[in-house]
């Protein structure tokens, strides 16, 4: 009897207990990304797999410089902790994320992958989308822009003419936007969105804003430095168009504050450490009169697969990675003139095509 129990414990312990697996990548982009906090060819980025029992799981991680976060620190925190998030028995992907939070305090993109992961995997076990976990329908929601990176007027041109789109997303924050904007509308009568990454100046904004409105900007992301609260929010009083908290706004200590010098929030599931902790966001931004923008850092396929599975609870839809790349990680999600097709599988929907490559 006692070895049968013996064969009964680790089988159950084979059910529960997970098998943790990561790979790192340098993703090539289409064009040199350029926003006004640098230039980069290539996206590092790091792509988890958690297994429980028959069950795979899959989770993304860009590396950030600018947030000094990078693969090398990603895989370092990963590997001395990976004993214990293996014998951590997975029931549920919330429960999954609070012992992470736990465990790596101040480590959200390597929190978000596992979190993405966990949720991939408990949906599949379901044998349903993600979005039908949190009881969604699948609709389309808002489309998503196709972000337009800092150049010269002429190049910004070039990239906006390769890419015929409803929705524009271009990046500014140097000497000659209002330069470039009036260049590029002329030459489509598709709606913009302006993200300056904090490069703008107070005085800049005012004298900027109104003749954004007049060419048909519809929201500005980020004018002004991260921690300049009051005059963002003189800003806010003035502004005729919606100002969005991009680095303002990381986690959920944020949003109340933003609640007063913004009219939204751009929510980054990488920032913010999840899913799990997106979920709340939204619902929290909504109770405060905000609108809710879900935004990218360049993820694959597979990291923008999740966002998507968020977009019917948001506003605004900022998701165009995998547009941005020259490669890719997995397929099965699509872009249909801004519109953003979900995979029809189980989980995410999406599978790592390089599973069987530099397995760690």
């Amino acid at each position: 009897m006692q070895g049968a129990f013996s064969v009964r414990v680790d089988y159950l312990r084979a059910k529960c207990f997970m098998q943790l697996r990561y790979w790192t990548h340098e993703l090539e982009f289409r064009h040199p990304f350029t926003i006004s906090k640098g230039t980069k060819t290539h996206q590092p980025t790091l792509i988890v797999e958690i297994q429980v029992g028959d069950w795979r799981g899959f989770g993304e991680a860009p590396a950030i410089s600018y947030y000094e976060v990078t693969l090398e620190k990603l895989v370092a925190t990963l590997e001395k902790f990976r004993p214990t998030i293996e014998r951590f028995t997975f029931t549920d992907p919330e429960r999954f994320w609070h012992f992470l939070h736990h465990l790596i305090p101040g480590n959200p993109f390597l929190t978000c992958a596992l979190d993405m992961a966990g949720w991939d995997l408990f949906a599949k076990r379901k044998g349903l989308p993600l979005y039908k976990i949190w009881g969604g329908n699948g609709k389309a929601g808002p489309i998503t822009d196709f972000t337009i990176g800092m150049d010269t007027p002429d190049r910004m041109l070039q990239k906006m003419q390769e890419q015929s789109w409803p929705l524009y997303k271009i990046k500014v924050g140097g000497s000659n936007d209002l330069e470039t904007l009036e260049k590029l509308r002329a030459h489509t009568d598709a709606p913009f969105r302006v993200d300056a990454n904090a490069g703008w100046t107070f005085n800049t904004a005012i004298e900027l804003l109104p003749r954004l409105a007049a060419l048909g900007v519809e929201l500005v992301e980020q004018p002004l430095a991260k921690d300049n609260w009051d005059e963002m929010a003189k800003l806010k009083s003035i502004s005729p168009l919606p100002l969005i908290a991009d680095e303002s706004c990381v986690a959920e200590r944020d949003i109340a504050t933003c609640a007063t010098c913004f009219h939204g929030i751009n929510i980054k599931l990488t920032k913010c450490s999840g899913i799990t902790p997106a979920r709340r966001m939204i619902k929290q931004a909504k109770s405060l009169g905000l609108k809710v923008m879900l935004g990218s850092m360049n993820e694959s396929t597979i990291g923008s697969a999740a966002i998507g599975h968020l977009r019917e609870w948001v506003d605004y839809l900022d998701m165009d990675g995998p547009l941005l790349l020259a490669e890719d990680l997995s397929s099965g999600l699509l872009f249909q003139n801004g519109v953003v097709v979900l995979p029809l599988g189980n989980g995410l929907g999406v599978e790592y095509k390089g599973v069987q490559k530099n397995e760690q």
